[in-house]
């Protein structure tokens, strides 16, 4: 197989398999998101879900299949390696740098797009200052964007829950990437900072042209946004549709036990 594609998709998931000793965690997987995508992965909890985001993103080495983000192979990379080819993502579980301010967050994300070499860190070299203005003005620009401009100068651990996910979201997007995966945005949120999610994440895929993926266990978000969704279920894609056909699909449903779909 060649190691390269097409630049129509911007990810490209190809039967990707991890077993972890006899259980096979995912198997086959294989998923395709077009420039301006915004897809949803959902199942019950066990089905393999943040396995498949942490195949991607490199956390696990897949045991078969490809990974292909903007026509590059990124199976096998480290995760900071296919974060700088273009795929970035959050964490279900909310992973800040606590005591750093909350714009220091933000630049330890612009960070990997402005390396300057250790010469000119050591030197302050005129590129460096100017690279660190950009930086420093490019992580206000995705504050201001995600409404917490104003909490710059705060440590991230002390901002309430609905901004520590919207400072995560602005880190990761400060890598610049072309692929976004939202694990669990809504978790922990109120209806109201709900529906400001949803109008925030077609902002996100609108302004900064990139495709998303999100999982989530909140139906109505999901329905409300994805224009397509793949279901999972002890590992396995059990359906793969837009929402109509989601929620009448009788494997999703016996899947979640009669709840809401």
């Amino acid at each position: 197989m060649s190691d390269a594609i097409g630049d129509n998709l911007l990810l490209d998931v190809r039967d990707v398999s991890i077993r972890f000793g006899g259980l096979c965690a995912v198997n086959k997987f294989s998923l395709a998101l077009p420039p301006g995508a915004l897809y949803g992965l959902i199942g019950p909890n066990g089905a393999g879900k943040t396995t498949a985001f942490n195949l991607l993103t490199g956390v696990y080495r897949p045991d078969g299949g490809s990974v292909y983000v903007q026509g590059k192979r990124v199976d096998g990379l480290k995760p900071h390696q296919i974060a700088h080819a273009g795929l970035a993502r959050t964490f279900q579980n909310i992973r800040l740098f606590g005591e750093l301010s909350v714009l220091d967050n933000v630049r330890m994300g612009a960070q990997m797009r402005g390396w300057h070499g250790l010469p000119g860190t050591l030197l302050r070299t005129g590129r460096y200052v100017k690279a660190e203005r950009g930086i420093d003005r490019h992580a206000r620009q995705l504050l201001d964007i995600m409404g917490i401009a104003s909490r710059e100068a705060e440590q991230a651990k002390n901002l309430p829950y609905g901004d520590q996910r919207r400072l995560e979201i602005a880190r990761a997007l400060a890598t610049e990437p072309k692929v976004l995966l939202l694990d669990e945005p809504a978790a922990g949120m109120n209806p109201q900072e709900k529906h400001d999610l949803m109008q925030l994440i077609r902002l996100i895929r609108d302004r900064f042209r990139l495709a998303i993926l999100l999982i989530e266990h909140d139906m109505k978000l999901v329905m409300s946004i994805c224009e397509r969704i793949t279901v999972l279920d002890h590992g396995e894609t059990i359906a793969a549709g837009n929402p109509s056909e989601i929620q009448a699909n009788p494997k999703v449903i016996e899947a979640y036990l009669g709840e809401p779909v």
